[in-house]
């Protein structure tokens, strides 16, 4: 056996800094490499050696498997990192919808914000520039009082908590993140993300097609910078039609329909037998069987034996350990409002299938609890309906744009699908302690629907912080822990 580094992310300021040529510094010869293992017979560090020789004949390589062969995982080998500085909450949105990419984003949960927000193109031409800046400075003047009050009242609610130092900064935070329900969604914000070539190519697409000006200015400006670094690998990014208008297309067809739907959270499909299949799934895995044969196996068990086939898969567990693969054979799909709040969290969980509508004033706000017992209520709802009236006008004109203007306290519809084990992921996580509670109630809410339809596949979902306590109901002993947090 022989394994060897083949490469990682080096900062570009090091780069620089070396005294050599780094014009062919570039991810593509990897990518030619890899791309030659299927049909040549020399080992894979020689043939990145031939590679990083012959740049040019690397780069026409790549474009030929690429584009004449179809072979497009190759690029999938070069990776990319952006520093993403002074966009708007709402780009944010759009840059992490694409799954296979790693984010990090400046929270508003432990920062505090400035005053710094994004004017859309769209608006800096308009005649709404005016009143989309007054508006925005108004929201982020009473973000301040806000965050000042609701810090008084969190230090002396706890105050048992904040007699220690340590806790400071959690208590601090506890007051930015309600204090941020006023802020906009043009709020500027930093992310760092780390991205593969081939999705990088959808993403300029997409950016391209997209209707938003500062998302395409976005694109542009990410194209530039790798063009010049790996031509080879990214050919298909123009804007296109499919992108542009299917959608725009499709909303013609509930042009003048209103929504009456539920608010909070909304069971409203679902894999039926669910628990039946998962244990099929389990004892599929486990035997020799065809998975028809454990599905009439797993049926006709006795709830007891099907309790002990569910137990058995968890009884070795820990609670950083992922729940088994086989969970992912059930389905649910949930019809969700939420604040923007909730969703800049809910969107990272990018192995769920999550497709949302705009923030719709309609749906109302989420304002928390803490700014009723402040009495800060009233004076935010007049910034609401201050940000809703605003809202009105750019939208005759801009209907688009016009969510720039409103808070992470307004919302939308969301339509959440996740598989069983992605569940499973989604509570251990957003239903623990440490959790924001906005989005905690929404993923309680969601496990509870899933314990209804699906009793045993969900035996030992919650919180993080509740796995003790879970593992000891259901086995009668604490679990094993061989590693704390």
């Amino acid at each position: 056996m022989k394994v060897l580094l083949a490469g990682f992310n080096v900062d570009i300021e090091i780069l620089k800094e070396l005294k050599t040529d780094i014009s062919n510094f570039t991810p593509e010869t990897i990518s030619a490499a890899y791309a030659r293992i299927s049909r040549s017979p020399k080992s894979v560090d020689e043939l990145r050696k031939i590679a990083r020789r012959e740049v040019e004949k690397a780069r026409s390589s790549n474009k030929k498997i690429i584009f004449d062969m179809g072979h497009h995982s190759i690029a999938e080998h070069a990776v990319f990192n952006f520093d993403i500085i002074g966009v708007s909450r709402l780009a944010v949105e759009e840059i992490e919808k694409f799954r296979i990419c790693s984010y990090t984003e400046k929270s508003q949960r432990y920062v505090t914000l400035k005053n710094d927000f994004v004017v859309p193109p769209e608006i800096e031409n308009s005649e709404f520039k005016t009143i989309f800046v007054k508006t925005i400075r108004l929201q982020n003047e009473f973000y301040h009082r806000l965050y000042q009050k609701l810090k008084e009242y969190v230090f002396r609610k706890y105050k048992k908590m904040a007699e220690n130092h340590k806790n400071h900064s959690m208590l601090d935070g506890w007051a930015k993140e309600d204090a941020r329900y006023i802020a906009s969604l043009a709020t500027q914000t930093q992310l760092g993300e780390t991205i593969n070539a081939r999705n990088l190519e959808l993403l300029f697409r997409r950016f391209a097609s997209n209707e938003l000006g500062e998302i395409r200015e976005l694109g542009q400006r990410m194209y530039d910078l790798v063009e010049k670094v790996a031509p080879s690998i990214i050919l298909f990014f123009d804007a296109n039609e499919y992108d542009q208008k299917t959608h725009p297309a499709l909303r013609k067809f509930t042009e003048g329909k209103m929504g009456k739907g539920k608010d909070g959270v909304e069971l409203v499909n679902y894999t039926h037998n669910g628990d039946n299949i998962t244990i099929a799934a389990i004892l599929h895995k486990s035997s020799n069987m065809s998975f028809a044969e454990c599905l009439k196996f797993a049926s006709s068990m006795s709830f007891d034996k099907q309790r002990e086939v569910i137990k058995t898969s968890f009884r070795y567990m820990e609670f950083y350990d992922a729940v088994l693969r086989e969970y992912e054979h059930v389905h649910l799909s949930y019809d969700i409002v939420v604040s923007a709040s909730c969703f800049a969290q809910l969107k990272r969980h990018r192995m769920a299938t999550i497709t949302s509508q705009r923030y719709d004033p309609n749906l109302g706000v989420t304002i928390p609890e803490s700014i009723y017992e402040t009495g800060m209520d009233k004076k935010f709802q007049q910034i609401i309906s201050k940000t809703e009236q605003t809202y009105d006008k750019i939208d005759k004109k801009l209907p688009r744009v016009a969510q720039y203007i409103l808070t992470n306290a307004h919302r939308k519809r969301v339509l959440l699908s996740v598989n069983g084990r992605e569940l499973y992921h989604i509570s251990r996580l957003r239903e623990d302690a440490h959790a924001q509670w906005d989005i905690r109630e929404r993923a309680k809410k969601m496990t509870e629907l899933a314990r209804k339809i699906m009793p045993l596949t969900f035996l030992l979902i919650g919180g993080k912080d509740r796995y003790p306590e879970i593992y000891e109901r259901v086995f009668g002993n604490p679990p094993k822990v061989t590693q704390t947090v």
